[in-house]
């Protein structure tokens, strides 16, 4: 299906691995110019390489999210690589502080909130002018099935997720009329290194194998994820991509989900 997005430009943060990382590759395959950024400049070049992308379509820049200098610096190198973007996904988040409410400290919920949240905020602030430009815009932010159904173990997470649920509804309704149209993708448990991470500290615990820690979790803590697998990172990134093209012209302020059925309500 062509897309429509052969001459648009994607500003992709959280973009070295997982998610971010296809999201990147079928930008690129649909013709677009992509900017893949996240933390490490090493780690960013490694997925560059991967991505093996024509000369002039991809360009890497680290940048952290919740650093407001960081940020204008990243917009500064966009604009002398690649001019103002109309497409910008915000992947980049962490797990962030786990345990029941009354084992996280302040600093546990600061920093999860400030990364998951407060990161995107600043992001998006920083290239809405761009993104306004043009008349034709697409911004999709990466919330969670944890936004509308909270666990117990991880509410810095949850309550991040819900913000960025709001956050893409209020900016919806702020832009649609210039032509920028903003949405929401919600995952659940999803093959990415994230969870990885999450599923060895599971065996550790456990005294198992990260694929008997995969197979109980599912069966105890994702009970209504009917395909009974993780989710792969493509299967995200497709949903992504068609947020981000012209097929979507008639989409804005929506939640999609792609989450196996995690999630138990309609």
């Amino acid at each position: 299906m062509d897309l429509g997005i052969a001459t648009r430009t994607a500003l992709i943060t959280g973009a070295d691995s997982g998610i971010g990382w296809e999201t990147a590759r079928l930008l690129l395959e649909e013709g677009a110019t992509v900017v893949i950024s996240d933390q490490d400049q090493d780690a960013l070049d490694k997925a560059a390489k991967k991505l093996d992308a024509p000369s002039g379509k991809l360009f890497a820049f680290a940048a952290d999210i919740t650093s407001v200098d960081a940020l204008a610096q990243l917009h500064e190198q966009v604009q002398e690589a690649v001019g103002d973007i109309d497409i910008l996904v915000q992947s980049a988040g962490i797990t962030g502080a786990q345990g029941l409410f009354h084992e996280i400290t302040d600093e546990g919920w600061t920093k999860t909130i400030e990364i998951d949240l407060i990161g995107p905020v600043r992001l998006v602030r920083q290239f809405l002018p761009s993104l306004r430009k043009g008349g034709w815009g697409r911004l999709v932010f990466l919330a969670s099935e944890d936004a509308v159904q909270p666990y117990d173990d991880e509410l810095p997470y949850c309550a991040a997720k819900a913000g960025i649920l709001a956050l893409a509804k209020g900016l919806s309704r702020s832009y649609a009329s210039e032509g920028l149209l903003v949405n929401a993708v919600s995952p659940a448990f999803i093959h990415t290194p994230m969870t990885d991470a999450m599923m060895r500290k599971r065996a550790d615990e456990l005294g198992t194998t990260p694929a008997k820690a995969i197979e109980s979790f599912l069966e105890e803590e994702r009970p209504y994820m009917e395909l009974g697998r993780r989710g792969e990172p493509e299967e995200v990134a497709t949903v992504i991509a068609f947020l981000c093209s012209d097929r979507a012209s008639f989409v804005n302020g929506s939640n999609y989900r792609v989450d196996a059925g995690s999630v138990a309500t309609i």
